[in-house]
Order: structure tokens, then sequence, then C-alpha cells
């Protein structure tokens, strides 16, 4: 890598020997930055025309897919695809969390450090992670055992122009020489330990008297590499983790990582789920009351019609009921298809079916998650068409049939069909004022922006409706 540097920095770019140097000193620790925040690395340098910058070294995590496929050392770095680049590189500032396109045509976002050589930047030290993925629990850094072990290394052997990288990493950095005092301190550690209550620099002092785990050794593992714990203070949570170095007159290394707001949102979190939880359960007990008072009135009426309306309407309602119940269960806004449509099949066939009939109903497909607007949309649906088949496709006076209700998941979109083996009917006879086929159009339209395909032969009838798939992850729940 360091030729590699040399080479690029000389035929494309302004900087002197010396600078160059700098530069080579930074690309060392490249790789096992890249491997600390599980992000691809990149050093870029102004070209001769100072307009575009050029990729004199690059590093890919070796624990996480790498947002590349290819090298792109040597490639040039546009600013308008770059934009973090090109404002580091005018102003001098770091840029952080910013968007992004790669050479490959990517979407990443970028944050970025300046490589300051006395008073001029000779470059860029470059993060970049998959779009994707920069959310605010994935953009901390994630050590490991080993790469914590190395980092320290690393920290020891840094000379002072070039400490400011440990300061681009996002936790506080202790070292303690062999005396026990503190001899290396970024400005994430200085800045905690102010944040605790201490007046003075933490430079310089005893670390037995700062040591926020008690003696640490009493606590340090001396078998072990590092070890580490989690330690509650000053209304902060912080994960402390020391590792033996000895070597350079430093005794060992001290990382400490604050993760208050990881364990704040975990409560909240927990909370929010108990909310929910509680919300579809009362949802679900009032959807079940009306119902009840529906059936009941049922009961009493002696008029078919009004009979009949009462019992399509309890059915819609349970339809509605059972996907609250299912997400009171989850304490999500994420409910399984499957378990929807079994719910509906029981409550249909426990209602619906007359007695002299066997009627078989199945459920087969994929089980997938949807939000609770779609669930309680398809729930309706195929209630609605599970019952009209039980009560026309078999009032022939056959004793039994069967009806499938089939579940298909391809991607974007998902397609759903029930099925059954009755008598069949005329498609073109289909009543226009029929509420039942009215709302299922109109959900399927409307509601789940999908079409709706119907068939039917003196052999059976199958109704087959596709609808997109929209899924509300936990990061949309505030």
């Amino acid at each position: 890598m360091p030729d590699t540097i040399e080479i690029l920095c000389k035929n494309y770019t302004n900087l002197t020997d010396e600078e160059i140097e700098t530069i080579k000193k930074i690309g060392v620790g490249l790789q096992t930055m890249a491997n600390l925040e599980d992000a691809d690395f990149f050093i870029d340098c102004l070209t001769t025309d100072e307009t575009t910058a050029i990729v004199v070294a690059e590093a890919k995590p070796q624990n996480v897919p790498s947002s590349y496929k290819k090298t792109v050392v040597g490639l040039l770095a546009e600013p308008q695809n770059e934009p973090a680049v090109a404002r580091t590189f005018k102003l001098g500032l770091p840029t952080k969390q910013m968007k992004a396109v790669t050479q490959e045509y990517a979407n990443v976002i970028q944050s970025v450090e300046p490589i300051w050589h006395g008073e001029r930047v000779i470059g860029v030290l470059i993060e970049e992670k998959n779009a994707e993925e920069n959310s605010e629990m994935r953009d901390r850094i994630r050590f490991t055992d080993q790469s914590y072990a190395k980092l320290a290394n690393v920290l020891t052997r840094l000379d002072e122009e070039s400490s400011w990288l440990a300061d681009c990493i996002d936790e506080a950095v202790i070292l303690v020489d062999m005396e026990g005092y503190v001899s290396y301190r970024n400005k994430i550690a200085r800045n905690l330990y102010q944040k605790l209550g201490y007046t003075v620099d933490i430079l310089g002092q005893p670390y037995c008297c700062i040591a926020l785990h008690g003696s640490n050794l009493e606590w340090f593992d001396q078998d072990a590499n590092y070890s580490g714990i989690e330690v509650n203070t000053a209304d902060l949570t912080l994960t402390v983790k020391q590792i033996s170095l000895k070597n350079n007159n430093i005794d060992f290394a001290v990382m400490i990582q604050d993760i208050t707001h990881i364990r704040e949102k975990e409560k909240e979190l927990i909370l929010k789920s108990v909310a929910v939880k509680e919300m579809h359960h009362r949802v679900k007990n009032s959807l079940q009351t009306i119902a009840s008072l529906l059936r009941l009135q049922g009961r009493r009426t002696k008029s078919l019609e009004a009979k009949k309306v009462l019992d399509e309407s309890m059915n819609r309602i349970l339809a509605i009921a059972s996907t609250h119940d299912l997400l009171a269960k989850v304490g999500v806004d994420q409910v399984n298809i499957r378990d929807v449509l079994e719910n509906i099949k029981d409550n249909t066939l426990r209602y619906f079916l007359k007695p002299a009939m066997d009627v078989t109903v199945d459920v087969e497909g994929d089980g997938f998650q949807v939000d609770s607007e779609i669930s309680t949309s398809v729930a309706l649906v195929v209630s609605e068409l599970l019952h009209n088949s039980l009560q026309y496709a078999f009032d022939d006076g056959r004793e039994n049939g069967k009806i499938d209700i089939k579940i298909e998941h391809n991607g974007r979109q998902s397609r759903i069909s029930v099925t059954d083996n009755g008598k069949g009917f005329d498609i073109n006879s289909i009543k226009e004022d029929s509420l039942g086929l009215s709302i299922v159009f109109s959900i399927v339209r409307d509601k789940l922006k999908g079409t709706i395909n119907v068939s039917s032969s003196d052999s059976g009838t199958s109704i087959a409706f596709d609808f997109k798939n929209k899924i509300t992850t936990i990061d949309n729940v505030t």
C-alpha cells in the first residue's frame, strides 16, 4: 500500500515528499480502522489541478460486506458525486454523515476528516457505509477482541503530529504507562470525564484515581488479552474495555464507549411495545364485544334478511379483530399473514359452517410479515370470500366440499387465492348491489393497490388477488 500511495501522489498530486510520508503513515492504520468500524475507508488527495481528488489508498472491512466489488485506488472522486470530500478539502473541516455516489454508482454515507501537514490539508480520510445500513446503532463503532488489541498497539506508535487520528474514533481512548499514570487521552476521553464532573484534565493523573470500574488491578484479568464491563455512573451507561500492551512504556489501554442512548432506546422500545400490545388488546376486546352484540341481536330477530345482514357484519368485525388479536401478542405493528388467515379460517368455520355440511378449509403457502394496514385489508377480503364460498358454493345439496387458501410471496408483490370445488356461478350474473363483493373489489383496488381475478365453472370457483407488500419497520415506530 505505501508504494502505491507514493507512486500515485508523485504522479497525480502536488504533494512534497514529506507530505507523502504523512499520507503513508495514515495508510498503515487504514485496515484496522475499516475492521473496527465495519466500513470502507479511503484516503483521497487533490490532483494537480486541485479540482478533483484521486483515491490513493483503500481498506475494505473483513467482517462485513464492502460496498465495492472492485478496487477504486487510482480512480477520481468527482465533487458532484462526493460533496463531503469536496467540502472538507475546501474548508479544512470534518464533514459527517453526508450522502455520496461511489465510482460504482452505489449510494453510501460518507464521513470525512481532513489530513493536515502543518497548516495545509494534504488529503482526507473517508469512512463510507452503505446508505441502507445507516441506522444510529449500526453507525457506532463495534470492536472485536482482536481489533481492540490491534487499535491499542497502533495508538502507541502514533507520533504527536498524527495523534489526531485517535480523535476520529467514536470512543474514549486512554493509555496508561508502566507507572500507572495516564500518558495519553483523546478528545472524547477528555470530554467524557468533564461530563462526569472531573474539573481537571485526566492527562497525567494516576489511573487508579479515575478508573470507572474500581481498582483496575482487581478488575483486570491478567490471563486474558482484554476484558470488559458495563458501568452506570452519573446517569450514563458506559462499557469499559482494558487491553494489556506492555510495550513502548505503555502498560495497558482503556477504551470507554458511551452506550447511554442505546440503553435508553431499548427502554423506549420496551415501553412502546407494551403500549402497542395494550392498544391492540383493547381494540380486539371492543370489536369482539360489538360482534357479540350483533350475534345476540341476530338470534333475537325474526327477519331472515336482517339475520343475514347482522351475521355478515359480525364476520367482518371478527376479521378485523383477528388481526388486532395477533398484533396484541407480538407488540409491534407487524404480523405474519399466514397466522391472520388461519385465524380467519377458524372464526369463519366456527360461526358459519352449517352443521350438516363437511367442508375442509386448508391454508397453504408462504408466511411473511406485513403491517397492520395490509393485514386488516387482507383479512377482510379473505373473510368475505371464504364466507361466500361456505354460503353459496355448496348449497346444491352436496354434503362435503373443499376450500383452499393459497399464499404466494414474490418480493414486492404477493398473491392470495381462495378456491373451492363447489357448483360455480355465472361471473356475468354478479349483482352490482352485492355489498360483500363490493367490499372485496374496493379494498383490493383502493387499499391494497392490487388487482383481482375471478374464474368459475361447474367444477368450482377461484378468486385471486395480488397486493403490494408494505412493511413498517421498527425504525418507523416513534
